[in-house]
Formats: C-alpha cells, sequence, structure tokens
C-alpha cells in the first residue's frame, strides 16, 4: 500500500486548541505513511505569525484556505472543497469543530472520498440545532473522533449518533514544552512585583464561566492576601467582568491579560490554574496545566475527571458551588505541600496518559484501519 492521502478540514487556522490538535496530527505524522494536506474554510490568518500556517509550512504540510466568511458562503465553500478533494483524491478526510465537519463531510461525499472522520471537541449545550445536523448527516460519516469519554457519552444520549461510529481519542501534549524554561514577565501584564497568581485561560464568553469565577473572587481574594487573578484570553464578556471587577472593589487585584502567545510561560509564574467552565470536552488548558506541575481547581465538567484521574476529587468542585471553588483555591494554596503533592501527581498523570504521540498514534491507527476497509458507499447518497 502507498501513503495514505489525508484531507484535515478546519474552519480556521487562529490558534486553538482544535487548531493545535490539527497542527500538532499534521507535523507529526509519519510521512512515509500518510501525506496530509491542511483545509482551512476562513481566508488564510490576519496576524499570520500568531497562527498555526507557520508551523504547519516549515513541516511542509500543503496549506489551503478557502476564504469563507460566513454562514451564507456555506454552499460556496462546499463546492470550492469538493473541486480541491477530487483533485487530491485523499483516502480520508479528517475534520474538526462544527462548521468543518458539516461541509467537509457533504463536500468530501461530493468528491468520492472513500472515508469520512468527524472531530467532536465538545459537549455542545448551547447550539442545539448542531445535535441536529449532526444527527441528519450522520450518514456520510464513518467514524467520530470524540476527545473523551465523556464527551462519547454525550454523544450517544444527547446527540443520538450511532455507537460503533464513535471512537475516542484523547488530546495530547508535548511534555518536552512543560514546565517552560522561563517564566512570564509579570510586569509587563501590569502586575505588582512579589504578587502571587490564580490563573485562567479561556475566552471570555458563557461556556468558560468567566462570569461565575469573577463574580466568586471576593470570597476567596480576601483569605488570599498575596494572590491575585489573571485573566488570559479574550471575549465578548472583556468589558462587563472589567466592570464587575470594579463594583465589586477588586479591580486592582484581577488582571485581564487578553490573548497571548506565551501561555506556558504564565502557567510557570502560577500558583494555580482555575477553570469555571460550564461545558467541555477535554480542556487543553488542564492539560497544560498538568504538565507545568500546577494545581487545579476546577469545575466537574466533560473531560476533567478523565484527565485528573485519581487526583480529580481533590481539584474538583461540583457545578455553581462558588463557596466549594473558594474553599478549594484557598485550602490548595495555603498548604504548599498540597499544592506540590496535587502538582506532581498531575505531572506525571499527563506522562504517562497524554503524551502527545499517544495522541498522533491514535489518529494513524483510524485512519489506517479506515484506508484497509473502507465503508460501504450507501452513506454517499442518503442522509
Amino acid at each position: 500500500m502507498g501513503k495514505i492521502g489525508v484531507a484535515l478540514c478546519i474552519t480556521e487556522l487562529d490558534v486553538g486548541g482544535a487548531e493545535r490538535c490539527l497542527t500538532e496530527l499534521a507535523t507529526r505524522l509519519d510521512r512515509r505513511r500518510f501525506e496530509p494536506v491542511v483545509y482551512c474554510l476562513g481566508p488564510r490568518p490576519a496576524n499570520e505569525e500568531a497562527s498555526c500556517v507557520p508551523a504547519l509550512e516549515a513541516a511542509d504540510v500543503k496549506v489551503h484556505c478557502l476564504g469563507g466568511r460566513g454562514n451564507w458562503q456555506v454552499l460556496k465553500m462546499i463546492g470550492t472543497l469538493t473541486k480541491h478533494l477530487a483533485s487530491q483524491e485523499p483516502q480520508i478526510l479528517q475534520s474538526f469543530l462544527f462548521h468543518a465537519n458539516i461541509v467537509g463531510r457533504i463536500a468530501a461525499c461530493k468528491a468520492g472520498i472513500r472515508s469520512v472522520a468527524s472531530g467532536i471537541r465538545v459537549a455542545e449545550r448551547k447550539s442545539r440545532w448542531h445535535l441536529w445536523v449532526d444527527w441528519l448527516t450522520r450518514r456520510k460519516v464513518d467514524r467520530y473522533v470524540c476527545v473523551s469519554q465523556a464527551v462519547r457519552d454525550f454523544c450517544v444520549s444527547e446527540a443520538r449518533l450511532p455507537p460503533e461510529k464513535l471512537v475516542v481519542i484523547p488530546n495530547g501534549i508535548d511534555l518536552d514544552k512543560y514546565p517552560a524554561k522561563r517564566l512570564a514577565d509579570l510586569a509587563a501584564l501590569g502586575i505588582p512585583t512579589g504578587r502571587r497568581l490564580v490563573t485562567f485561560v479561556g475566552r471570555l464568553d458563557r461556556q468558560k464561566g468567566a462570569s461565575w469565577l469573577v463574580d466568586s473572587a471576593p470570597l476567596w481574594l480576601d483569605r488570599l492576601p498575596d494572590f491575585d487573578l489573571l485573566l488570559v484570553g479574550e471575549g465578548p464578556l472583556r468589558t462587563r467582568l472589567e466592570r464587575t471587577c470594579q463594583a465589586a472593589g477588586i479591580a486592582g487585584r484581577v488582571h485581564f491579560a487578553g490573548w497571548r502567545g506565551d501561555v506556558p510561560e504564565i502557567l510557570a509564574a502560577s500558583g494555580l490554574l482555575v477553570l469555571p467552565s460550564v461545558w467541555e470536552g477535554m480542556p487543553n488548558v488542564v492539560l497544560e496545566a498538568m504538565a507545568s506541575r500546577l494545581p487545579v481547581v476546577a469545575r466537574d465538567v466533560e473531560g476533567v475527571r478523565e484527565l485528573l484521574g485519581p487526583a480529580a476529587d481533590r481539584q474538583i468542585v461540583s457545578l455553581g458551588n462558588s463557596q466549594a471553588l473558594a474553599d478549594k483555591v484557598v485550602s490548595t494554596l495555603r498548604d504548599q505541600s498540597l499544592a506540590a503533592t496535587l502538582g506532581d501527581a498531575n505531572r506525571r498523570r499527563a506522562e504517562e496518559n497524554f503524551g502527545i504521540l499517544r495522541m498522533v498514534r491514535g489518529y494513524e491507527s483510524l485512519w489506517e484501519s479506515l484506508a484497509a476497509d473502507p465503508p460501504h458507499d450507501a452513506k454517499k447518497i442518503f442522509f
């Protein structure tokens, strides 16, 4: 058998969890067995140097950006991607994220691609119509790749997807990058010398629970006078969150860093990661914190228990329990021995279960099985 052609399709290539996963896959594949090509539905990133494009092209991976700018161009994107796929003739199309999943599977079927795999990275609890569209087009998909067992369970119970098509390939991380060799320059973020950090990394929106985190911050900031809260990320709630901090009198101890490209260095300079998300899939930032030897305090959402393993109960709080969040943050940071023990356990867990090559090998095995035993062509015709 010659090389297996793999078309990797994603919505955009600005840096995010799914985008990093695609980049790690494309750049680490065994090129003696696989030939990857990347298709981005959107335009080429405006800030290309801060995107995934340089890493892909440095690894000699072809990148095609289709220029789509909204849902109203979906038919055009399907047509353009169909032409590319018909020209490339890959054996496998692997897509990531909802829009790329739908456009990719339709284009792949029109182009006669033998096997289609769609990535499901989150238990979608906001846009329920996504679940309906996924179900409607399920016959065009040969395998769904879920990032955690919790996401797989959600796909069966809520999305009603066929269990026999669902596989779990957890996220992986490049452990050599963590902990970072140097610490972030906190003074450049406006943080006074000597302050210690509880850090949040994520989009400032409803899913990531940023409002709940800021609302509950006074419950623990008063009890930890040496610590400040650092919020890394941008999003639609930023202005509201800043006003909340002003009204609560904690603006001097809550810092908004915006989007940052030095998250490993920021984690290395932090004392604890907090994850207040309302729903997830398998949060990469928790994995990054674990690799950085940090303790974590996280809501009990999808994928977190699978990441933290035996140490999960000591680092998880129930949904919406602000006092429990505050108590766990305080108890962890007041006990340096406990914080170190949890951090060491998290690092070992990451090393033993979530190395980046384990993830890559999981996808390679899936694609080889699909290439060797392509599914029946009935999916090309019917929904």
